[in-house]
């Protein structure tokens, strides 16, 4: 039977009938929508949602904010030996950057605010995945360092998170420097989130922020001077180059996370306690953050 035939299909479609009209509107209004969904979940598959890393030295309060930020509660915890992620959301009033102009009402607005908290072991011989994770890090739209506000008087305490966070950074300033294109990977912003300031002992934000900058130049200088001495005796007496384990600026003067914005990198100091007592604490500042770079 040709197409010309007049009990053909295309002259069915094309005639004035109301079982062929009604079939070519409800493909004409149904189309688009299958269209739009499959496009849509197809995306949302290939992004997915944003990635916030949760790092930091063991005992800071990692697995109490995560477990406050998944059931707005802070049961009792103990040390992580494995990474966890939760998909939570934006608690009101905060609002995500992207959603501004969005009503409260809209589909796209709600999904703005959801994202993934992704808590990772403090431990020293655990802290491989996070290297290896801000090596490709795919969906990370920042880092959360957590750090205990009343240890960093003490020279154990201090120390330790200055070494972990020099690293972090490390790694962020060699992803950068090792980028095949002008234009630089995608920004990763650090908040560092000075956790316990309720306690009495605990330093204002202000505090933290130049304690560990001074830790890290100590730092820094410290492992500058262990490569050349390695290199020295490795090579022979020569130098080796340093400049790929140098964080920050080069010369003589101290570190200041200022330096990080040459890489793209913005680091915060927001001060903040998960929990006060048996009740929940304050870390407004903290989903502000994460707020800005949704």
């Amino acid at each position: 039977m040709a197409w010309y035939d007049e009990d053909s299909w295309l002259t069915w479609a094309l005639a004035p009938s109301p079982v062929a009209i009604l079939v070519t509107v409800a493909f004409a209004l149904l189309m688009p929508i299958v269209l739009h969904t499959f496009l849509y979940r197809n995306a949302a598959s290939a992004t997915g949602l944003p990635t916030f890393l949760l790092v930091g030295p063991s005992g800071a309060g990692k697995t109490a904010l995560t477990m406050l930020t998944e059931r707005g509660t802070v049961p009792t915890t103990h040390t992580s030996i494995a990474p966890q992620s939760i998909e939570a959301l934006l608690p009101e009033p905060h609002v995500p950057a992207s959603s501004h102009y969005r009503s409260p009402g809209d589909p796209a607005y709600e999904r703005s605010r959801r994202f993934i908290l992704h808590d990772t072991p403090g431990h020293g011989k655990l802290r491989s995945h996070v290297t290896a994770t801000l090596a490709d890090p795919k969906n990370v739209n920042g880092i959360i360092f957590v750090v205990d506000a009343a240890a960093m008087d003490e020279d154990a305490g201090l120390n330790e998170a200055a070494e972990y966070l020099h690293d972090v950074l490390l790694s962020l300033q060699k992803r950068y420097t090792n980028a095949k294109t002008s234009k630089g990977p995608k920004e990763i912003p650090v908040l560092i989130a000075a956790n316990k300031t309720d306690l009495f002992t605990a330093l204002p934000a202000p505090a933290v922020k130049s304690k560990l900058e001074r830790a890290i130049s100590a730092v820094r200088n410290n492992r500058a001077k262990a490569l050349r001495d390695g290199g020295a005796v490795l090579n022979g007496g020569d130098d080796v180059d340093e400049e790929k384990e140098w964080l920050g600026e080069g010369g003589e003067g101290g570190f200041g996370f200022e330096q990080m914005r040459e890489i793209g990198t913005t680091v915060d100091v927001l001060g903040g306690n998960v929990r006060q007592g048996r009740d929940v604490g304050d870390v407004a500042g903290w989903w502000k953050w994460i707020g800005e770079h949704l």
